[in-house]
């Protein structure tokens, strides 16, 4: 003790002395420090965390406008810190979302973007992450993942020059494989940073200093995709009082010796005491303080001005070395130590940060936004294919404004459903908006390709081409026609896929008396459905709603019929009345039957037929394959917990905390209503008041589509309610079953297990559930069980051979994460509002052991990519001897391996196109075709010659043999050698043919001799 007084009272002098030698008004502080290697060295990362919306929308957050929810301004952060930044050559900041960025960026004179070009040269600013936002990785698909990162890399490379080095996903609640190696090692990153994870998890890693690791996401590409990764030890903000935003209570250091309240020596302790705290619990002799936090930074000289004193008191203190850093100056710093770090594998899902506060319930939380983001991702697939094959133009429509919408939907409380109501609609109507822009892009597009008359550009193409946005709830008024004689309807159906595609399409008709031809006037087989009440009510509440209109007249009937369609190409049809006796009339109407639940009856007409007995599913018989099982469906809810009770956590936008489990019976016998028909048969259910069920079989395919819509959800008893459908069968499951990781890699899922710690169980319900974007499965010696989704979910396997999905949640209680609002969404129209209703589709197929991924893979791409459908409506004139009727843009005898998905084509704004091409299978996932698959561009680009082809990184910001020369490779505790993964060789530009091994994306620069209008070649 008597040591330490001597030393404290040392330091009081030194400090006292230091301070007489010069003026006390004025101290130039020392802010010039560098890495010391024999100090514990504190790495200062000044930053700011800007949500792309949340409690304000994006815009704003960026003006600062509406700051009675949140005081909020983006626009004075970022003037703020260039002004700070200039102020000191030392000082460096850290800048993530793009979205953010480029608002304020188009705002600024050339004197100051000259300025902020030398901040970022210089490294004082630097871009991390570096995507438009920063995404969830629960949520979103992993196209939607790397379109919204390429469109922020692109950007920052086409101004700055720059390539961002270092993930920075801090705030995402949970973290995914596919984030580790496909967005942090394939994009190129050296490292990942980020703060959620599950809180008995973070216990452990602080205890075995295993914060930071090497993530190895990816069992197929394994090292070759490692990414050293850090987990902050407790959060994205700074220790404990040391906080410096205007008004923020943390002391500040008062160093004025002729002022009251000198504190130098208590603040220069108190920071080295956490610094050695957090080096306690951290390997190698660095550490890192992440400077800021949510919207900080308004004022950033309140933020420097006590960064400067601490780096230069500490400093003189000299027990600890403090300096301006950044996450890229920090993980150099990491890898020249030399360390071998523990290595993590799979995921961090799901993620809990208290005991009974689990994380899952965003997986399912605003159904149709999710449904929504979803089906626009696939229009932007397909909308930047035909804008491409027509020819980029400026000026004229693009899908531009809706990549950037898409991009803003991927944000972290944007797809997860956990903003706040008006900024929910605030990201639909941007989408909505973008899809209008976008809409006009495929119209001319397709009038384009399909007009023999127009010239080389297509200028001005004659055909006017039509779609349906709302065909989901029957409302298609280019389909609603009178079909007089004379006039007829054509429809064009686009297939976005490298392979051909045979697939039922159905659209509302007003006439029973229709008849279906293809291009070369042959009679396509047709079967009518009718259109019923509960969809009928549907449409007419949702047109008034989103479109304030009331349709006069209603179709009576769905016009379903079967399509071929080429590989990245149309098909057309033409539909006409059918009041001329014709013979063989095609048309078939569907067969009603309506049967007492106690009824047994069989459905399906091909390979696969299902029975149903006593109103539920109770058999699956396969006759190919000699599939013969049990199965069950049904429909429960889990009360949300109001929070009341000892534990305050309450069921919310974020957490799923059931009170309870209880059955969805029917009020009565409700009778089955059977539709059988040529192409498909139908069995109708109603579970209840607000639930409605259709199971779909079709001819020729070997699966089960469900159909459900589910609300409004009941609150009249005050209790929130979380909608699930259970399929039971009998596959002895033992606990295990696998969900995807957004739509790529299948993992391994064990209940009530954790591979990284001893789980305690408190939430046998919640704590199982996980994030499913393409779909579900178990296995056992025998057979695979699988489910496919048509949006993001939540999901699990409570009990051994049973697959739970979350379809709706309506929540009437907050749970305490910042949002501040029940999830209680609700639909009006004029001034009559009700419960939000959601419809959606999953699919059900029970195979052979080793007989599934093939269904999953191909079926997954086919529920992501429908076909798109363009009606024009024509009189007289024979649609086909003046117009293209089918088309495909590669040759006519090439498809694409069927291992491997186009996942993006798009002409870009400086004549180059930017191709991907994904590898759907993983090693081992499938005997033959987890194997190495070839496409000969040649073939795919038939009539347009590749002058350059570069390959790129994912993001398309650097030339792939470029990236892996500079990523850091990192050492791993007790790794044992691995085979090394199978990838594709470089591309020989004399043969143009690319290699893919399995789970590989490879991205590629393109260069053709010219970029104009296709010429049409029918195949």
């Amino acid at each position: 003790m008597a040591a330490s007084s001597g030393l404290a009272l040392l330091f009081t002098l030194f400090f006292l002395g230091a301070l007489s030698l010069v003026d006390s008004i004025y101290i130039a502080y020392n802010t010039t420090q560098q890495i010391v290697p024999d100090k514990i060295n504190v790495h200062l990362v000044a930053h700011t965390h800007d949500d792309v919306g949340w409690l304000k929308t994006v815009d704003q957050y960026y003006v600062g406008s509406n700051n009675s929810i949140q005081g909020a301004c983006v626009q004075n952060v970022l003037d703020s810190v260039v002004s700070a930044l200039l102020a000191d050559k030392n000082r460096r900041f850290i800048y993530v979302e793009q979205a953010f960025f480029q608002r304020w960026w188009r705002q600024q004179s050339d004197a100051m973007k000259n300025i902020v070009k030398g901040l970022v040269s210089s490294g004082q600013l630097e871009f991390i992450n570096g995507g438009m936002c920063m995404h969830d990785e629960a949520s979103p698909l992993y196209i939607d993942m790397i379109d919204q990162t390429t469109l922020g890399h692109r950007f920052i490379k086409q101004e700055f020059g720059q390539i961002p080095r270092i993930g920075w996903q801090i705030d995402p609640f949970g973290h995914s494989s596919v984030q580790a190696y496909l967005l942090s090692a394939e994009v190129g990153f050296d490292a990942l940073f980020f703060s959620r994870i599950d809180y008995q998890d973070r216990i452990k890693r602080k205890n075995l200093k295993s914060l930071e690791v090497v993530w190895r996401g990816s069992r197929t590409l394994g090292s070759s995709a490692d990414i050293f990764t850090g987990v902050f030890p407790k959060n994205y903000e700074p220790p404990s009082g040391f906080y410096y935003e205007v008004n923020d209570d943390s002391p500040i250091i008062q160093d004025d010796i002729d002022l009251f309240d000198y504190n130098v020596k208590q603040r220069v302790n108190e920071f080295v005491t956490s610094a050695l705290s957090q080096a306690n619990i951290t390997r190698t002799n660095h550490i890192m303080w992440t400077m800021g936090t949510d919207f900080r930074y308004q004022y950033a000289n309140s933020w420097f001005r006590q960064l400067d004193k601490f780096i230069h008191y500490v400093n003189m203190d000299g027990r600890v070395n403090a300096l301006y850093s950044t996450p890229s100056i920090y993980t150099d710093a990491k890898h020249a130590a030399k360390e071998f770090w523990p290595l993590k594998t799979e995921d961090f899902f799901p993620y809990a940060d208290r005991e009974n506060a689990y994380w899952t319930g965003y997986f399912t939380s605003r159904p149709n936004f999710k449904g929504y983001v979803r089906t626009m991702s696939s229009y932007y697939l397909a909308a930047r294919q035909l804008e491409f094959l027509r020819g980029r133009k400026s000026p004229g429509p693009t899908a531009d404004s809706l990549g950037d919408a898409l991009a803003i939907a991927q944000h972290h409380d944007a797809v997860t459903g956990t903003e706040k109501q008006h900024v929910a609609d605030d990201y639909s109507k941007r989408l909505s908006i973008g899809y209008v822009e976008a809409e006009k892009l495929v119209a001319s597009s397709l009038a384009c390709l399909t007009d023999t008359t127009s010239n080389s550009k297509c200028s001005n193409p004659s055909t006017n081409f039509e779609q349906c946005p709302l065909l989901n709830i029957s409302y298609c008024p280019p389909s609603e026609v009178e079909l007089s004689q004379g006039k007829y309807l054509v429809v064009l159906v686009y297939n976005s896929l490298g392979w051909n595609r045979e697939d039922v399409i159905r659209i509302p008709v007003i006439s029973a008396s229709v008849i279906v031809r293809d291009s070369k006037g042959s009679i396509v087989e047709s079967q009518l459905l009718p259109i019923l009440n509960i969809s009928l009510e549907i449409r007419k509440l949702h047109t008034m709603a989103y479109l304030g209109i009331s349709p006069g007249v209603n179709p009576k009937f769905w016009l379903v019929f079967p399509v071929s369609v080429p590989p990245l190409g149309f098909s057309t049809y033409i539909i006409s009345s059918a009041e001329k006796s014709v013979s063989g009339h095609p048309v078939m109407s569907t067969t009603y039957e309506t049967h007492e639940s106690a009824s047994v009856i069989e459905v399906g007409q091909g390979n696969l037929k299902l029975v149903f007995n006593e109103g539920k599913m109770s058999h699956y018989l396969n006759s190919r394959n000699s599939v013969n099982t049990t199965i069950h469906q049904s429909y429960i809810y889990y009360p949300g917990d109001d929070g009341s009770g000892a534990d305050y956590q309450a069921s919310g936008a974020y957490v799923f905390r059931p009170n309870g489990t209880f059955p969805i019976q029917p009020s009565g016998q409700v009778p089955l209503t059977v539709m059988r028909g040529p192409i498909l048969e139908e069995v109708h259910q109603q579970i209840n008041p607000w639930i409605y069920q259709i199971t779909r079989l079709y001819r020729g395919r070997e699966h089960a589509e469900i159909e459900f819509i589910v609300g409004p959800i009941p609150v009249d008893d005050e209790v929130g309610k979380e909608v699930v459908t259970q399929i039971t069968s009998n596959v002895r499951s033992e606990k295990t079953f696998y969900t995807d990781s957004n739509g790529r890699d299948f993992i391994k899922r064990i209940r009530d297990y954790r591979s990284d710690w001893d789980l305690e169980v408190n939430q046998p319900v919640a704590g199982n559930y996980y994030p499913i974007n393409l779909g579900i499965y178990m296995t056992d010696n025998t057979t695979e069980f699988s489910v496919l989704v048509d949006r993001s979910v939540g999901g699990s396997s409570i009990l051994d051979g049973q697959i739970e999905l979350m379809l709706h949640r309506r929540l009437l209680h907050d749970d305490g994460r910042g949002v501040a609002e029940a999830l209680n969404e609700t639909v009006c129209a004029h001034e009559d509002c009700t419960g939000l209703i959601t419809a959606g589709k999953f699919y059900v197929r029970i195979d052979p052991l080793g007989d599934g991924a093939k269904w999953r893979r191909s079926q997954g791409q086919e529920v992501y990519s429908p076909l798109l459908i363009a009606f024009s409506e024509q009189n007289g004139a024979d649609w086909t001897k003046s117009h293209v009727p089918t088309f495909t843009a590669m040759d006519a005898s090439y498809s694409l391996p069927d291992n491997v998905a186009l996942i993006t084509l798009q002409a870009l704004e400086d004549g180059s196109v930017l191709l991907r091409l994904a590898h759907l299978y993983e090693a081992g996932e499938d005997e033959d075709l987890s194997r190495t698959a070839k496409v000969d561009l040649t073939k795919l680009f038939l009539h347009r010659k590749i002058v350059k082809i570069v390959e790129t990184n994912l993001s398309a910001n650097q030339e792939r043999g470029e990236m892996e020369k500079k990523r850091l490779v990192w050492k791993v505790e007790g790794s044992l050698d691995v085979e090394p993964p199978v990838r594709g060789r470089p591309v020989d530009p004399s043969k143009l043919l690319v290699e893919l091994g399995p789970m590989e994306i490879r991205t590629f620069l393109i260069n053709f001799s010219y970029i104009s209008f296709l010429e049409v070649v029918d195949p």
